[in-house]
């Protein structure tokens, strides 16, 4: 099985290599790891104490954000060094300050691992969620570093649970402690001889209610909506938009639209301008004169949209007509009801809101229709939606705080 993994590797990288050739993201995951070794030899001082978290991409940064900043609290004399897998997680967060080091993480060869741990020597190591590298975990338990999982998530289908995982068990059982997000994934690791399992939630509730508290404020926008319903969709694709903008086109409602696209790409906004029959503006060009005009706004930059949606009644969130829904924390700490396309079932957090009212599954323009129109017309259930998406980010609350008391008393 190593060799195969071995082998996995080296084609991934060909691949990659390969693609980098006509695709950015792919170019930026090579160059990033050019000279990444002498990059950490003259950066790392290699007398400091260094606690490293390790993260796949941007989404699971900002899960494990909120236990980088309280470790930094608790630690204050400990050096952070973070390492991103993806070019969409590094070059977005490439200068976080709460960090002391942050690179691109080395390909997973057992050279790469000797390498990079002889030159960080971390006292402890975070894997966030889903981040399971055998040659990196395999030397770190060599050397008996603390390794814990972070809002981690299994499910019966993966390998780690079927009859022939037991070389994907053994990279598991390199890990000190596994902190997990439901009961589910602690009765799973039960069966398959864990024990050092703890449930806590996931970290995304924590950190999704601290930008809520200190969401920056936007005065054009909230000049753009001058208090009327704002229905925001955010981390939009395609199917999403043309299902939102026939809504748009087909209905003469006094609503106030804010896009906030998944990618932007200047071929993706033109477009998406051409098909809305109303006037449109887009963030970083609006004036006072188009702000006063225009019923949709189009968010044209990156790193605002979680602030974005304290301006917005109703939100849809993208992604369901695709892989997968984006993140519904961000609007729900606000007490949007919530509305995404069909794909959505092996997200927690939405099948737990769509149980509790908080949040709607739709598969056309008309069942939007349905739902918007049920909202203006009944006050009273527009209410209790958006109060139930509230709720319920409070109470799965807490999660930094186990893991870093666990921590705390561990090292």
């Amino acid at each position: 099985m190593l060799f195969l993994y071995n082998l996995g590797i080296r084609v991934y990288y060909f691949f990659i290599l390969f693609a980098s050739l006509f695709n950015k993201k792919a170019r930026l995951w090579i160059r990033g790891r050019k000279k990444i070794f002498e990059q950490i030899h003259s950066k790392i001082d290699p007398n400091s104490s260094v606690i490293w978290f390790h993260c796949s991409s941007l989404g699971e940064f900002e899960q494990g954000r909120p236990v980088i900043e309280k470790i930094r609290e608790i630690f204050p004399g400990r050096k952070i060094l973070l390492t991103f897998f993806s070019p969409s997680g590094y070059e977005i967060r490439k200068n976080y300050s709460g960090a002391d080091y942050i690179f691109y993480l080395p390909l997973d060869t057992k050279k790469n691992a000797v390498r990079f741990l002889n030159l960080v020597k971390p006292e402890a190591v975070f894997f966030i969620k889903y981040e399971y590298w055998f040659h990196f975990l395999s030397r770190l338990h060599k050397m008996n570093i603390k390794i814990y999982l972070i809002s981690g998530i299994f499910r019966s289908g993966q390998v780690f649970f079927k009859w022939y995982g037991k070389w994907f068990r053994k990279i598991l059982r390199t890990f000190h402690h596994l902190f997990v997000q439901d009961n589910e994934s602690v009765e799973l690791l039960q069966s398959i001889g864990f024990e050092n399992v703890t449930v806590c939630g996931d970290t995304r509730f924590d950190r999704v209610y601290a930008i809520a508290q200190k969401a920056t404020e936007f005065p054009a926008i909230r000049s753009f909506i001058f208090g009327k319903l704002t229905f925001i969709a955010g981390s939009t694709w395609p199917p999403d938009e043309e299902i939102i903008v026939r809504f748009m086109n087909e209905n003469n409602l006094p609503v106030k639209y804010i896009i906030a696209p998944h990618e932007i790409h200047e071929q993706g906004i033109t477009q998406l301008q051409e098909s809305i029959k109303g006037k449109t503006v887009r963030y970083t060009s609006m004036n006072e004169s188009e702000i006063k005009e225009a019923n949709v706004l189009i968010i044209d930059t990156i790193g605002i949209l979680s602030s974005v949606y304290q301006y917005g009644n109703v939100a849809y969130i993208g992604g369901g007509f695709g892989k997968g829904i984006h993140n519904i924390l961000e609007a729900a700490t606000f007490g949007l009801p919530i509305i995404f396309g069909p794909n959505f079932k092996k997200f927690r957090e939405a099948s737990e809101l769509v149980k509790l009212n908080g949040a709607f599954s739709i598969t056309n323009s008309d069942d939007l229709n349905t739902i918007i129109n049920t909202f203006i017309k009944n006050h009273q259930a527009f209410k209790t939606a958006g109060e139930n998406t509230r709720e319920y980010v409070r109470r799965n609350l807490g999660a930094t705080d186990i893991i870093t008391k666990f921590v705390r008393s561990s090292l």
